[in-house]
């Protein structure tokens, strides 16, 4: 009853400028990312109420050329009304219940053909897991089971991550948390925008 959240959200997606003039334009819809590294599994990825932090990001794919499918020359951001829809939603205690035990079950199917288990990582330089091999395989089992079972899939996906250093000395909040949404239903996303801070 609880998977399916009431209310709009608002989403910012760092992209190259030219992709983002399209996406007005209506001549393009964003893809979705297919990485073994994506945090929360695969979809179109948003970071929830903060176009900054998608235009720093889109400023990282500038000088990380690799790190995206396309080159970013000038970095911008696109808005987006997201409606996340039957979400699985990480914030929530049986969201969790149910990862855990897609995690068992996974460990349980690789250890049967005698696969090693994917695990996350951090970059060379970072203190945080930025390469999350492991997380997003068993987003991808969660979604995969549910498929098996023919229930009802998940349309988004939305989970809180602690990154970056603590704000001051034995702080709880650390300078770059924020929550991410992974949109799987590319129906989920009801109309983009340009965001006011992003207008040339």
């Amino acid at each position: 009853m609880y998977e399916v959240l009431p209310s709009f959200v608002l989403g910012f997606h760092g992209c190259d400028l030219s992709i983002a003039d399209d996406v007005f334009a209506g001549k393009r819809i964003l893809q979705p990312s297919a990485n073994e590294y994506d945090w929360i599994g695969h979809g179109i990825y948003f970071w929830e109420n903060s176009p900054t932090r998608a235009a720093a990001y889109a400023q990282q794919l500038k000088l990380r050329p690799g790190r995206s499918r396309g080159k970013v020359r000038k970095p911008a951001v696109i808005g987006a009304v997201i409606d996340l829809g039957h979400c699985l939603n990480l914030l929530n205690a049986e969201a969790i219940d149910l990862v855990t035990q897609a995690h068992s079950q996974l460990t349980e199917a690789m250890h049967t053909a005698g696969a090693p288990m994917p695990v996350n990582r951090a970059p060379r330089g970072s203190a945080d897991l930025l390469l999350r091999n492991l997380d997003c395989a068993v987003i991808e089992f969660v979604h995969k089971l549910r498929a098996q079972d023919q229930s009802s899939p998940f349309q988004s996906v939305r989970a809180a991550f602690i990154e970056g250093e603590p704000i001051y000395q034995t702080a709880g909040f650390h300078r770059q948390t924020h929550i991410q949404i992974c949109v799987r239903d590319p129906a989920c996303i009801k109309g983009y925008f340009r965001p006011m801070s992003a207008q040339r």
